[in-house]
């Protein structure tokens, strides 16, 4: 077992800022990749399952690693039509497989790009399954076993996912989400209901300050929950992502929180 822990309500408290990179396809465009790898200091490149094709991969492999932005690879359902957001009842093996795949295709274009993939986030529906799901749960971390077991893991506090991958003996990286609504057992608020995804700038950027001062958020019931996020997501698919994320980054600083990525980002030697 090897956990990645935050270090909470400390003068070096330290937070990695992510987010969901890649995730246009071919003339279609989603979110301003460069101005966020600007930002942030880890990407969750989308590997062409939910979203992202493979110029598009390359293209944010190789700004990332201009930027030395961590690069990490957001995998999830064969669902481009969907974005990820629906559950599909997939076998595990198929599971298991389509994981390997999409690690190692985004893989290949970070190797070119001078660097590599430096651990695996799952996407939307996946994520959310993958929370309780317990064959989900083991295809998952079976697929980054079988891949890197060096790879860490980066999901919900709690989940069934980082349980599994924590007997398994990867690190695990427990994630906070600045802009989306907690349930008051620390899950998130399904996007289908009101309020699942927070808008109101002033409200993200004090929860993310928050969540990374005393590692607990406030609950859609008033009700506070722990998080203690050792990353901190912001969805770059959301309006004004980047300037939202600016705002985060300089409240942190402000709030004496160092913001650092959680995996090493030099390239291949």
């Amino acid at each position: 077992m090897n956990t990645v822990w935050h270090r909470v309500g400390m003068a070096d408290a330290t937070i990695d800022l992510n987010s969901d990179l890649g995730e246009g396809f071919g003339i279609w465009t989603l979110g301003d990749d460069d101005a966020l790898l600007a930002i942030v200091t880890s990407a969750n490149v989308a590997c062409g399952f939910h979203a992202g094709d493979p110029t598009i991969m390359r293209r944010v492999c190789q700004r990332a690693a201009d930027h030395g932005v961590t690069i990490g690879a957001q995998v999830g359902y064969r669902d481009l039509a969907g974005f990820g957001r629906r559950a599909i009842d997939v076998d595990p093996t198929d599971l298991l497989n389509d994981v390997v795949y999409q690690i190692g295709a985004l893989d290949a274009f970070a190797r070119l790009a001078g660097t590599r993939v430096r651990y695996v986030k799952p996407h939307g529906a996946l994520y959310n399954t993958t929370v309780t799901h317990t064959e989900q749960s083991a295809a998952l971390v079976q697929a980054v076993v079988a891949y890197d077991p060096g790879l860490p893991v980066l999901g919900l506090r709690d989940s069934e996912f980082l349980r599994q991958a924590s007997v398994a003996g990867l690190s695990t990286v427990q994630e906070g989400f600045a802009d989306r609504a907690y349930t008051a057992d620390g899950h998130l608020v399904p996007r289908r209901l009101p309020r699942a995804v927070l808008h109101d700038h002033e409200e993200v950027v004090a929860r993310s300050v928050s969540m990374a001062r005393t590692g607990t958020v406030r609950a859609i019931d008033g009700t506070r929950v722990r998080v203690e996020a050792r990353s901190l997501c912001v969805h770059g698919d959301t309006p004004d992502a980047v300037h939202l994320a600016r705002r985060i980054r300089a409240a942190l600083n402000d709030a004496g929180v160092q913001v650092a990525a959680f995996a090493d980002a030099s390239p291949l030697g």
